[in-house]
């Protein structure tokens, strides 16, 4: 017998994109400007998007403090950070192309800061050779949100918010169309469109500790993984170095990199300045002939002299680790970040404005005249769904993803500065290619099915079906997610405890099963979160699978158990597709595509 939905509201677009942040609103403007009918749909609010956490800057080779930056120094330092597992087109096309990225973003209306010669201003992060972050204070990520949100109110681009989308649609192999439900009324929306372009970020909800916000449940990955997608790099999490500890309310809440790009240096409870003693020998080069003479910088090729605490960010989040594992963390188990003795109030009220007033406000902690207290907080997935370099398309027709929930440009680890740009230069490439193959269907699309509607409205509401046989709490089920991943999936990782997470992870998805949540579809966030942890497990389960597989540590993938690089590995990457039965994931390695000789030159000189 055909199941029929009940009366569901429908809407027709060419590019549907999921997800309001910086990647999604270049994409639906790049879409729109091309001649789609376009519909941004987003979780949250408009201009709540998780990129305004993004603070310290968008990385870009504009070369006006160092005339000797240029895209290729630009991708070479990517790579680097990435330990060479980056897709290399992904990383050529974004350091050449996010120049002009950010100059468009200007031109468009936003206020970055200056330098005495009225160019962009631009301040060094972790990782980059020179400094190269064009920056907007410490809240230039706000300052991308209001700008494109700005550009795409003025298009007259259609906005959904307060939307979450639960499933996407298939007529055959291709993309036909999402469907969803207003978190207000809990009533179900169906959009038909041959183009999804999902931009819904990463899966930092899993973790006990983070610097996400509520809407980061790896929706855009799970979804994709169920459509017929891959997952690549979903072992690689960031743990950014900095993050509040205290007061427990905001602890994770992210402390920005500008405060050591602008002088901020680490101490242990001891007051030693520890980073010295964790520059790895990949990184080592030339120094000086003592710390006080580079005032406590070591150089980094071509004189250009840089602190320890701008190492990428997986080289300082291991050496906090460890200090606080060995006894010299700070009172609340972090450790000091100390920006006060370097520099004068003024000075850091002007560049940290946002950093100060939340430390302020938040914990009663003057930064311009006593240290932080910070620790590593998970931060960002460097995994995501397998995509062609040059469209954003991912292996199943008409469906895109960019920014956090695709895999690929990072490799093993980010670099501070590289998302922004990131959202900018893949945003603007997969609503090009998005419009550019909806035009190339000629008017030709599949309609929704009655049956695939009634089935994602079942599956949906499932949770209130459960409420007789229902035993399990979602808000419970989440705490024993996140304390499981804190615990068995951070930032050092063993066999025996992946081993013991993945056993954990099968109980949870079993006891997922009898979610039971109260009250009617109205306001309700216990409903929500059931519908969230379905992504959450299966994306849990990636990350975890993925890590146990590879026997090596490398950026964002420590194993105690396997220390170092494993040549072995350094070419390959872990693909992630849905098993057959559809109830949890299967792997397979792939190489790496392979780099060509003119690129691959820019890294000879390295160790």
């Amino acid at each position: 017998m055909t199941q029929t939905p009940t009366e569901i509201e429908k809407h027709q677009y060419d590019v549907v994109i999921v997800g309001a942040g910086g990647s999604g609103l270049r994409a639906a403007i790049a879409a729109h400007e091309a001649g789609a009918k376009v519909a941004v749909l987003c979780k949250s609010l408009l201009g709540k998007a998780h990129t305004v956490m993004a603070e310290g800057g968008a990385a870009a080779a504009l070369g006006n403090l160092w005339p000797e930056d240029s895209w290729q120094v630009h991708f070479r330092d990517t790579m680097r950070g990435g330990k060479m597992l980056n897709n290399w087109r992904m990383a050529q096309l974004h350091a050449q192309e996010a120049p002009e990225r950010v100059l468009e973003l200007e031109d468009w209306g936003a206020l970055f800061d200056r330098t005495k010669d009225g160019l962009i201003s631009q301040r060094d992060f972790g990782g980059h050779r020179y400094a190269r972050l064009a920056h907007v204070g410490d809240r230039t990520g706000l300052e991308m949100i209001r700008t494109l949100q700005q550009r795409t109110v003025q298009l007259g681009i259609d906005v959904f918010m307060e939307f979450t989308v639960t499933d996407l649609m298939k007529s055959g192999d291709a993309i036909s169309g999402a469907f969803g439900y207003w978190r207000e009324t809990g009533s179900f929306v169906a959009f038909e469109a041959p183009a999804i372009v999902l931009a819904t970020g990463g899966i930092g909800k899993s973790f006990k500790v983070t610097s996400n916000s509520w809407e980061y449940t790896g929706d855009g990955h799970a979804m994709a993984l169920r459509a017929g997608a891959k997952l690549i790099n979903m072992e690689f999490v960031q743990f950014h170095p900095t993050g509040m500890v205290w007061p427990p309310s905001v602890k994770g809440l992210l402390v920005t990199e500008s405060v050591r790009g602008d002088g901020g240096i680490l101490k242990n409870s001891d007051g030693k300045r520890f980073m010295f003693d964790y520059i790895p020998e990949f990184f080592k080069a030339e120094t000086a002939d003592s710390e006080e003479e580079a005032d406590g910088w070591y150089d980094d090729k071509k004189n250009n002299r840089r602190p320890p605490e701008l190492l990428p960010r997986d080289e300082v989040a291991r050496a906090i680790n460890s200090e606080i594992k060995a006894g010299r963390g700070s009172e609340h188990g972090g450790v000091y970040l100390d920006i006060a003795s370097r520099r004068t109030p003024e000075f850091i009220r002007k560049r940290l404005p946002s950093m100060y007033h939340q430390f302020k406000e938040l914990a009663d902690v003057d930064i311009t005249v006593e240290p932080m207290e910070i620790g590593p907080t998970c931060h960002y997935v460097m995994g995501g769904v397998e995509v062609q370099p040059d469209s954003e398309m991912s292996g199943v027709p008409g469906l895109y993803a960019i920014g956090e929930c695709s895999g690929g440009m990072h490799g093993s680890n980010r670099l501070g500065g590289n998302s922004l740009s990131d959202l900018l230069v893949f945003g603007k490439r997969a609503g090009d290619a998005a419009a550019s193959y909806v035009a190339g269907l000629g008017g030709a699309r599949a309609s929704l099915s009655d049956a695939d509607l009634a089935a994602a409205e079942e599956l949906a509401l499932a949770p209130f079906a459960g409420s007789g046989a229902g035993t399990e709490n979602p808000y419970t089920v989440q705490h024993d997610l996140q304390q499981t991943m804190n615990d068995l999936v951070g930032i050092i990782r063993i066999r025996e405890e992946l081993e013991r997470s993945l056993a954990e992870i099968e109980k949870l998805k079993e006891r997922s099963k009898h979610l039971v949540v109260s009250g009617d579809r109205q306001y309700n966030p216990g409903w929500h979160l059931a519908i969230d942890l379905r992504n959450m497990l299966l994306v849990s389960e990636c990350i975890a699978k993925a890590a146990l597989e590879r026997e090596e540590s490398r950026g964002g993938h420590t194993r105690e158990d396997h220390p170092g690089f494993d040549d072995r590995w350094g070419t390959l990457n872990i693909a992630l597709s849905l098993n057959a039965a559809g109830d949890g994931v299967e792997l397979a390695t792939q190489p790496l595509p392979v780099m060509p000789d003119d690129l691959a030159a820019f890294f000879e000189e390295d160790h």
